[in-house]
This record gives C-alpha cells, sequence and structure tokens, in this order.
C-alpha cells in the first residue's frame, strides 16, 4: 500500500515539474511588421543557367558522403529553377515518405527563392499561418538554393532525418554546387 501511494505522490510531483518546465519556455521571438515595405526585394536573387545533370550528381554525392559520416540515411533531390527534378538519391535504410517530402523542400527553394527554413521559421516562430496556403510551400528545413555566381541554378533537397539534420545535409550540398 506505501509503494502504490509513493508512486503516485511520485508521478504527481513528476507531472507537476514537467508542467512547470513547459511553462517557461522563452517567449516568442518579436514578430517582423508586415506593413513594413521594405527599400529592396527580399529574396531577389535572380536565376541563371539550370544546374546540368553532373552538377547536380555530384552536390548530392556531397550530401552522401556527409550523411555516411554522420550515419544518418537520407533521401536528396536536386531541382533546376523551376523545381523540377534532375537528380535523386535514396541512401539504404531512409524512409520513404521522404522521398517525396524531399523533392518538395527542393522545388519550394527553388522557386521562392529561399530557404525553407524561413517558411518554417514564419509559422512556428512567428504565427504567420497564411504562409501554409501559399501554392507548393512546404514549412519545414531542409530545402536551400544552390547559387552560383550570385544566380539560383537549382535547389537541393534532404529529407530521412530531423529539420536540423536535413538542413545540416543541404549545406554541404549547396557548398559542394560552387565548386
Amino acid at each position: 500500500m506505501k509503494l502504490r501511494a509513493f508512486s503516485g505522490i511520485a508521478l504527481t510531483v513528476g507531472i507537476l515539474v514537467a508542467g512547470a518546465a513547459y511553462g517557461q519556455q522563452q517567449a516568442p521571438a518579436a514578430a517582423p511588421d508586415l506593413n513594413a515595405v521594405p527599400d529592396k526585394m527580399p529574396f531577389n536573387i535572380p536565376f541563371g543557367t539550370p544546374i546540368s545533370y553532373e552538377k547536380a550528381q555530384a552536390v548530392i554525392q556531397a550530401a552522401i558522403a556527409e550523411a555516411n559520416k554522420r550515419g544518418w540515411p537520407e533521401d536528396f533531390a536536386v531541382v533546376d529553377v523551376n523545381g523540377d527534378l534532375v537528380a535523386f538519391a535514396r541512401m539504404d535504410g531512409a524512409q520513404l515518405a521522404s522521398i517525396s517530402i524531399a523533392e518538395h523542400k527542393a522545388r519550394t527553394a527553388a522557386r521562392y527563392r529561399r530557404p525553407t527554413v524561413v517558411f518554417e521559421n514564419a509559422v512556428q516562430k512567428f504565427g504567420f499561418n497564411y504562409i501554409l496556403s501559399l501554392d507548393d510551400v512546404i514549412a519545414s528545413r531542409g530545402g536551400i538554393p544552390l547559387v552560383v555566381d550570385g544566380k539560383i541554378i537549382g535547389a537541393v533537397g534532404c529529407s530521412g532525418g530531423t529539420g536540423s539534420q536535413d538542413e545540416a545535409l543541404c549545406k554541404v550540398a549547396a557548398e559542394a554546387a560552387g565548386k
């Protein structure tokens, strides 16, 4: 009987402590003023000549090499400036749902000329839920435009891990595009 009472008290204390910790989360960042009119167009990177198949393969191979070093099985998609698939790879053991997600992240990054983390932040940090109504947007990090000589040649999308893992691999892939 004493064990049951002690267990009940311990469970109650645990729930109260967890609730207090949850309630002490940091306040959300101040939302940008949506009525502000910027002097320059944000994310106005010009489009260049679409990425070649060979360069797209090199981008994917760089991401795969990094994923192998870290032990993260992922899916990778490289698209051209229109968001159309140029190259794709699925590592052994990568989740199947991430096939289309990787392509979606890449397509969004190319068409909107910005990393998909921008959309994630808009929804998660600032509560701009209208972002979810924009055509073909995915509000999940792991999509990055490929910029060479100041022009977008395509984009890479990585999926299969956490958002931060996906983004880390995309950054390696995007770096390879400039080489």
